[in-house]
C-alpha cells in the first residue's frame, strides 16, 4: 500500500498548528511584513470550494478612518448581544470580543456576487458556498499560526451596514471581520474558555456511528 504520510517532523507541526490556533483578542501594534501577509492569503485561496466556485473576496483595510467606522460597528452589535443575552449580560461585557483598534491588519471575508451561477454541489445545499468560504478562513488561520501571527474572527456587525460601508455588490455578504498580526503571546486554551464562558464538548458527544447519538467505537 503507498504510504504518502509526510515525515513525523512535518505532520507533527500540521498538528501543532491546528491545536494551538486561538482566535486572538490581543494584539501588539508592529505591522505586519508583506512577505507573510501574502503567504496567509495565498492560503486562503488555496481552499477547496464545492464546485471549484472559490467563492471568496477578501478586503484588506488600510484606510484609518474605515477602520474606526467598522470598530463602531462591532461596537454597537456588541451592545445588542449583551442585551439579547439578558442574564448573562455582565459576563458578556467583561469578555474582550474584539482587537479591531490594535491589531496590524484588518481583513474583510466575504462571499462573492453572482453565486447563484454556480449550481455544481449546491443545488439542494445552497450553503457550500458559506462553508468553502469557511475552509478559505481556517486556511488562513493555521497559515497564521504556522507564520507565528494571532488571527481572530469578528462576526458581531449587520451585514447590510457593512456592505454599504465598503461598497459591495447587493448580492454579495460579508461575512467575518478578521484580525490579524503580532501578538505578546496565544492563549493557553480558547479565550472563551478561559473566561469560563464555555468549555470544549467531549469529542465522544460529538461523534456517533451509523445513526444518530449511536457510540462510535473509535476510543481516544
Amino acid at each position: 500500500m503507498p504510504d504518502h504520510r509526510y515525515s513525523d517532523a512535518e505532520r507533527a507541526a500540521i498538528y501543532r498548528a491546528i491545536y494551538e490556533r486561538r482566535d486572538m483578542r490581543h494584539f501588539l501594534p508592529d505591522p505586519v511584513e508583506p512577505d507573510r501577509l501574502a503567504r496567509i492569503i495565498a492560503a486562503a485561496h488555496h481552499a477547496p470550494s464545492v464546485g471549484f466556485m472559490q467563492p471568496w473576496r477578501f478586503i484588506r483595510i488600510t484606510r484609518p478612518d474605515l477602520r474606526q467606522a467598522i470598530h463602531g460597528q462591532v461596537e454597537q452589535e456588541r451592545l445588542q448581544t449583551a442585551r439579547a443575552l439578558q442574564e448573562r449580560e455582565d459576563e458578556f461585557m467583561r469578555i474582550k470580543v474584539e482587537g479591531i483598534m490594535e491589531c496590524a491588519e484588518i481583513i474583510i471575508a466575504s462571499l462573492s456576487d453572482r453565486r447563484d451561477e454556480h449550481i455544481f454541489g449546491r443545488r439542494t445545499l445552497p450553503e457550500m458556498d458559506l462553508a468553502s468560504l469557511s475552509c478559505a478562513i481556517q486556511n488562513m488561520w493555521l497559515a497564521a499560526r504556522a507564520e507565528g501571527l494571532g488571527l481572530g474572527w469578528v462576526s458581531m456587525f449587520e451585514p447590510e451596514a457593512l456592505k454599504r460601508l465598503l461598497a459591495m455588490p447587493d448580492d454579495s455578504q460579508p461575512f467575518a471581520i478578521l484580525c490579524l498580526g503580532h501578538v505578546e503571546r496565544f492563549y493557553d486554551e480558547p479565550l472563551l474558555q478561559q473566561e469560563r464562558w464555555a468549555s470544549r464538548l467531549e469529542l465522544n458527544d460529538c461523534l456517533f456511528e451509523n445513526a444518530w447519538n449511536n457510540p462510535c467505537k473509535l476510543t481516544f
